[in-house]
């Protein structure tokens, strides 16, 4: 008996046929059904074949959560290409990732929702892609955030990543998807929502009072988020005139959250469960469990995937993982383990994320972890935003640095000398700023999270 490999997905249509009747897309105004998905899907199916867009190619889509986004993106995958998603706000690096992922065509959607559709490289090639293409199998590369240096391209198959949603029976739930198609996170969470026959919902922009609107407007049950974004809505104060009872669940990953800014969210929706998600562009999202609403530590696993402490740091092995990068070295040891680079603290079953190893200030021999200094900073009240870095110092080898964004302008002095004085009673010597500016720059990027790498 011939048994189905991993990286089929011909069980996709059948799978989605499910929830027909269903509201799939709310976008704009307009509602699409899982019927109208299917349907579009099988058109554009029929778009590439005329366009002479092959089994095999390796495809930009640049885009939002667009209907023809949606359908398109399904009907590439269905057609057995290597889909690369982009975001518009990531066009200054295009051409630079259009050669690290050796694309053959790219499919631009506007604002209106239509296409265009333009060459790129005739006859680029790697390893990865023709091991895919031997396969019969598709692909999707995703290059990761670059906020502790370059992107690279991590190529994951499309087979491995959809096979946790085969037989997916969650409930259904209307979701507002706020990460974007090129980040493995929107990815997830689109494809989480469309194998359990649940209900996108899109908003206007990614802005606290857009995103209000929308979970009041159609009944948000589910928002998933960063910490910085988070953040922004508890400094917006923009929630009043909404209702946004209808709000469930709260997810939130991507980057350490602060516990000051878990508090203040818990406050502000203390009806909503609020759980930690973990995952990596090359390792793909894992099943999670938050100790409560208002903890940071979680398990992490779930089928398909092992982990592992070593020195501190996270490994994880997971049979979702990508094949490896186009432009850089394969990071997997020997045995196929992946070295997270977070560090974590552990209580029995239980991790904290504490922050990328990366990412440590080491003063003196002690070690300062920027995401605790940032909870405590935006305690300070004025404080809209702060960044923690270190900075070299002949000395201690690094002191910590922090670059505020302020709500309201304040005397730089009288703010250092609060700060300071704040500080002291909840860090110890060394973790407290030796520098303190203030910025209007913005210390996020266009994935909301912050930016380390300056």
């Amino acid at each position: 008996m011939k048994t189905e490999s991993r990286g089929d997905i011909s069980w996709v249509t059948d799978k989605l046929r499910e929830t027909q009747d269903s509201e799939f897309l709310i976008f704009k105004g307009q509602t699409f059904t899982y019927d109208d998905l299917l349907t579009r899907i099988s058109f554009f199916q029929k778009e590439l074949e005329q366009n002479g867009i092959r089994e095999g190619e390796c495809v930009a889509l640049i885009g939002d959560y667009s209907p023809n986004a949606i359908f398109l993106l399904m009907a590439l995958l269905l057609n057995r290409n290597i889909v690369v998603p982009l975001s518009s706000e990531s066009r200054e690096k295009h051409l630079d990732m259009f050669e690290d992922a050796k694309v053959n065509q790219i499919i631009e959607i506007n604002e209106n929702d239509s296409w265009t559709l333009r060459e790129g490289s005739e006859s680029a090639s790697h390893p990865l892609l023709d091991d895919l293409r031997e396969k019969g199998e598709s692909g999707i590369i995703i290059f990761t955030s670059g906020t502790s240096g370059k992107s690279k391209a991590s190529v994951l198959s499309a087979g491995r990543l959809l096979e946790k949603y085969k037989t997916a029976k969650r409930k259904p739930l209307r979701t507002l998807i706020f990460l974007k198609l090129d980040h493995i996170g929107g990815i997830n969470t689109l494809f989480a929502i469309l194998f359990n026959g649940g209900t996108i919902v899109t908003s206007d922009s990614r802005t606290p009072e857009s995103v209000y609107q929308a979970v009041d407007k159609h009944a948000v049950q589910v928002l998933p988020a960063t910490p910085t974004f988070l953040n922004m809505l508890l400094m917006s104060k923009a929630d009043a005139g909404y209702n946004l009872s209808s709000l469930q669940l709260i997810t939130y990953g991507t980057e350490p959250m602060p516990q000051s800014t878990l508090h203040g969210i818990h406050r502000l929706f203390p009806d909503v469960r609020l759980k930690q998600t973990y995952g990596l562009t090359e390792l793909g999202i894992f099943s999670t469990k938050s100790k409560d609403s208002q903890s940071t530590w979680m398990k992490v696993g779930g089928a398909g995937t092992e982990t592992k402490i070593t020195g501190g740091t996270l490994w994880v092995r997971s049979e979702s993982a990508m094949l490896g990068y186009l432009n850089a070295p394969s990071p997997f040891d020997e045995d196929g383990w992946y070295d997270t680079g977070d560090q974590v603290e552990t209580d029995g079953e239980y991790i904290r994320i504490l922050g990328r190893k990366s990412e440590i200030i080491n003063v003196g021999g002690e070690k300062v972890f920027p995401a605790e200094v940032e909870s405590v900073f935006l305690e300070i009240p004025n404080v809209r935003d702060v960044l923690i870095t270190g900075r070299k110092n002949p000395i201690t080898g690094e002191i910590v640095a922090a670059e505020a964004v302020l709500e309201k302008e304040e005397d730089i002095k009288s703010f250092r000398k609060r700060a300071v004085a704040h500080c002291r009673q909840k860090l110890q010597p060394y973790q407290i700023p030796q520098i303190i500016s203030v910025t209007d720059r913005k210390l996020s990027n266009d994935r909301f999270k912050k930016i380390r790498n300056v």
